[in-house]
Order: structure tokens, then C-alpha cells, then sequence
């Protein structure tokens, strides 16, 4: 061995999710060092969609500018028949945006991943090894041990608090450990195309994302940021998925739509979609994050939204087990919040995938009348993101708690000194106790300062402000109402919101607050378990 190195977290992966969860190691203070086997980033696009969650974490990162050339609004989704009748339509919300981001965006992965490693070479107390494969975890009741090779034969051996094995569908570390997956009972063949269309071309292409319900051969169409088209097609029994790749074959298949002039072939890979589920995800100080706990069917666009969630909750709460005396069980809420919510959103791909995948004409003919019917008794169709479910158990009020489990909010804002921004740009990322403008905040500061006396961890206190309130000290006024109807419409005064945005609980009389900063309390020290 080389080297010894001491870390908070090692982070093995450094995909856009195993690159999130070391950017958000170094925002909140704690030391890591991440390994991935490649030197760079992979140049080929393979998820295309984050939603509104993601990228408020990425702007949360500083992100938000260096995406901006690379994202784009999701389109509409419409599910048509041969004939080209629509039985189903997906589409976002009018603004104003709940969470001050477009519901979904397409994005070029290639993109993320630099702008997530730029940041990471300007972050401090994290400690990137590129070229370097991880060949062993040994964990124990202290800490774990990495060991790795780099290209140049070098060994480190690396001593951390906790491992993030953030390594893929595949992860090495996760049939080391022996850990079994749940097989969900989805596992079809695909193959997934990306085409960069030339200048002039693909004026015909539909304007929308299509869902081709066709019994021949059912497709996805995907209109991607710039001049970027996905085409995902569904391979038939006795067709090898390898030769299905080959460039004859797909300009073939994409004939449908396009010329082969129109286009440049980016790229073409056959998968097997899986709806997969780690049934550990917590193995003493290992945790497995993204593809490595979870494989999602594509269908809703929440493959890697997954992995990026995973990081989200499971950041802070290291935070607060190594630097904020929380309990040794506020660990094992990141599998109590993460799967359920993680079996949710499969389930719910399965149905989309479901819907698209019938290739028996009696069913398909039943479904387009079904869905016929919906449509027709709600012509605007679903709103995509009422199909992502808030948590139902862990670090959460006790069951009855107004807005438990939801997400915060995010309104555009004015502050005191008259600047104007999205919420988290002024309040940060921190528990948040946020208090509606119509109500006085006497009893929250008290209920703060008890909790302050009594060791609790640090809450910010936000208040709303009036429209025609003077916006005086650290208050808010919002430019469009967003967070104060969401908060009438709970019947809420106040609410505590978690570094992740999910609402711990809320309290429908401001003189509750105390009781509510109690039960967080509470919950925070939990079983102190082994040694941080």
C-alpha cells in the first residue's frame, strides 16, 4: 500500500449520482474521497430526463447557470395507437412552478456529469481518484476500509467513516457483500438510440414526446435539448440485441421518421429494462445509493431522479450522525424513507411500460378503449408530477401532521434589501422553520430558543411577509404566491422543513411549534447506536 487516507465518506461511482452525493459531502462539511475506474466522462448520453426535485439539488450545488446551455422543459407525452390516435396524454402543470424549477427537463448527460466534476475539483475536503478501481470494502465496527488500484498499478488504502457504494446497476460491491435484489417482475429488451439532427432536418418529427402503442414493435420518441432525438425500440423475441445495435439495422428502423441524411447516429445501445430492488440498502457503515439499490423501468423518467433522491436524504443525515450528535437511527430512516417511495415510483413505470409493451391485439384494442374513456372523461390528461409520491414514513411528525412528508415549496422572493431570488438562494439548505405571513412569530422565536437551550440542532426561522406588510429584518415576500396558498391549503401556520426539502411536519396553531421541535428533537438523538 501507497497511502493511507482518511475520509468521512468514500464514494465509490462517480456517475451523476455518486457525483452528487460527493458534492453535497463537501457542502456540508464533511471530508471525503471518491474513486470511479474511468479518466473521464462518459462522452454518450444514457438518461435523458431529471425533474424538478433534481434540479433543485443541482441548483442547490451552484448548478444551475452551467446546466441552463444543456436542459430543456420536458415535452408533453402522448400515447398513440397505429393509427395514430391518442389514448393517453402526460403533461406538466402550468407555472407557477411549485419548486421555482420546470417540473421535468430533458438534459445532456455528458453535460451534468462535467459541470458535477467541475465542482467537485474546486470543492474542499474532497479527494478525487480517477482511473482508480475500487477492489475491496472491509467494514467494521469503527469505520470501513477501501483498497484500490489506480491505472499505474498504484494500491491506496483508504479509512473512512461510511461507504457510498454509488457503482451501477452491476455494483461489484453489492455481490461482494452478497445482498440480494427484488426482482419487481419487468424485464424486457430495448434498444436505445440518440441522433443528432443535422440543420434543416426533422421538421416533420412530431413536436411532442410520443409513446407508440403498437403491437409490431412499441417505441418511445423523445425531443431532447438542442438538436438531440431519442428513439427507444423494443426488440423482438429471436432478435440479438447486439445486431440491433449495428448502424444498418437502426437506419432502418429510425426510416420511419427520418432520411439517413438528416441525421448523425450518436448512439445506439441495447438494454434489458429491469425493475430491481435492493432488499438491504444499509450494511452497518455501507450504503448503496442510485442503480446500485434500485433499477427503474424508464418510462417516467425517474431512473437516475432515483439516485439523485438517494443522495439528497441520505447526505444530511451523515451530516448530522458526524457533525451534528444525531442518533446512530437516523441512518437507518434512509431505507424506511427511500424504498417505499422508490416502489412507488417503479410500480408506477411498470403500468406506463405496461400500457406501452402490449403486443396481443385483443388486450391492446381493450386497453385503447379504456383509456379512451379516461381521456375522455379528463381531456387534459395527468399531470406528470402528480404521479411522484412525498414520504411516508421515517425522520417525520407522527401521522396526522399537516403537510408531513411533502415537499417545501420554493417561491421567487423579494428579501429586506430589496433583492430578488428563489427561496433557497436566501434561506440555504438548512431545517427551516417557515411561518405563513398572516400569522405572528412570537411563539416560534420562543419555541427556538427553547429548542436552541436544549441542544437541538439549528433551525433558520423564515418568515413570510404581507403584500402590504413594510419587508423589514430577515423576511420574505413572495413575487407570485406559491408557498403561502400551499400553506392555507394545509391549514398550516408553520411548517419544518428538513435539508432536503421534505416537510418534517406542520402545525395548524403557531403555539404547537414547540411541541413539533420536541418530537424532531426527539427523533434526532434516537439510539446513539456505535461511535459516529
Amino acid at each position: 500500500m501507497t497511502d493511507t487516507l482518511d475520509a468521512d465518506v468514500a464514494i465509490v461511482g462517480l456517475g451523476p449520482v455518486g457525483a452528487t452525493a460527493a458534492n453535497l459531502a463537501g457542502a456540508l462539511g464533511l471530508t471525503a474521497v471518491a474513486f470511479d475506474r474511468a479518466t473521464t466522462v462518459e462522452p454518450r448520453p444514457r438518461a435523458i430526463g431529471f425533474d424538478q426535485e433534481a434540479m433543485r439539488t443541482f441548483a442547490n450545488l451552484g448548478l444551475a447557470e452551467a446546466l441552463e446551455p444543456h436542459i430543456m422543459p420536458y415535452r408533453p407525452s402522448e400515447y398513440r395507437t397505429a393509427g395514430g390516435q391518442v389514448i393517453k396524454r402526460i403533461d406538466t402543470a402550468p407555472p407557477p412552478h411549485p419548486l421555482g424549477w420546470a417540473p421535468n427537463y430533458v438534459f445532456l448527460q455528458p453535460e451534468l456529469e462535467r459541470a458535477l466534476r467541475e465542482r467537485l475539483a474546486r470543492a474542499d475536503g474532497v479527494d478525487v481518484h480517477l482511473g482508480t478501481t475500487v477492489t475491496d470494502v472491509k467494514v467494521d465496527d469503527e469505520g470501513a476500509t477501501v483498497e484500490a488500484v489506480d491505472a499505474a498499478g498504484r494500491r491506496h488504502s483508504v479509512r473512512a467513516r461510511h461507504v457510498l457504494a454509488c457503482d451501477g446497476g452491476s455494483s461489484r460491491i453489492r455481490a461482494r457483500a452478497g445482498l440480494a435484489l427484488r426482482d419487481l417482475e419487468f424485464d424486457e429488451p430495448w434498444l436505445v438510440v440518440d441522433v443528432l439532427l443535422r440543420p434543416g432536418a426533422g421538421e416533420a418529427l412530431p413536436r411532442t414526446n410520443v409513446q407508440y402503442c403498437e403491437t409490431a414493435r412499441p417505441s418511445t420518441y423523445v425531443v431532447g435539448p438542442g438538436r438531440l432525438r431519442r428513439w427507444e425500440l423494443m426488440i423482438d423475441k429471436g432478435e440479438d440485441p447486439r445486431e440491433m445495435a449495428e448502424p444498418r439495422i437502426v437506419r432502418e428502423l429510425l426510416s420511419r421518421w427520418l432520411d439517413p441524411g438528416d441525421y448523425d447516429l450518436w448512439r445506439a445501445s441495447s438494454y434489458r429494462f429491469h425493475a430491481l430492488v435492493l432488499r438491504q440498502w444499509r450494511a452497518g457503515r455501507l450504503f448503496f445509493l442510485g442503480d446500485a439499490a434500485h433499477m427503474t423501468p424508464p418510462f417516467l423518467a425517474q431512473g437516475m431522479c432515483q439516485g439523485i433522491r438517494d443522495a439528497s436524504n441520505l447526505l444530511w443525515k451523515l451530516a448530522g450522525r458526524l457533525r451534528g450528535g444525531a442518533g446512530d437511527g437516523l441512518l437507518d430512516t434512509y431505507q424506511r424513507e427511500r424504498e417505499p417511495h422508490v416502489l412507488r415510483v417503479t410500480a408506477t413505470a411498470k403500468e406506463l411500460g405496461r400500457i406501452i409493451c402490449e403486443r396481443d391485439e385483443v388486450a391492446a384494442a381493450a386497453r385503447d378503449a379504456r383509456l379512451l374513456a379516461e381521456l375522455a372523461a379528463n381531456p387534459g390528461g395527468t399531470v406528470r408530477q402528480s404521479l411522484i409520491p412525498g414520504l411516508r414514513d421515517g425522520f417525520l411528525a407522527p401521522h396526522g401532521s399537516p403537510a408531513r412528508g411533502e415537499i417545501l415549496p420554493q417561491p421567487r422572493v423579494t428579501d429586506g434589501r430589496g433583492r430578488s431570488g428563489l427561496l433557497d438562494d436566501f434561506t440555504g439548505t438548512a431545517f427551516r422553520l417557515v411561518v405563513r405571513e398572516d400569522v405572528g412569530t412570537a411563539a416560534a422565536e420562543s419555541a427556538l430558543r427553547e429548542h436552541e437551550a436544549e441542544g437541538g440542532f439549528p433551525v433558520r426561522l423564515v418568515r413570510l411577509n404581507r403584500s402590504d406588510a413594510p419587508l423589514l429584518g430577515d423576511r420574505y415576500r413572495e413575487e407570485v404566491p406559491v408557498l403561502t396558498p400551499w400553506l392555507h391549503g394545509r391549514s398550516c401556520e408553520a411548517v419544518l422543513a428538513r435539508p432536503d426539502h421534505y416537510v418534517f411536519g406542520g402545525v395548524r396553531q403557531a403555539f404547537d411549534v414547540g411541541r413539533l421541535l420536541a418530537e424532531a428533537r426527539r427523533q434526532w438523538a434516537g439510539d446513539n447506536g456505535p461511535d459516529a
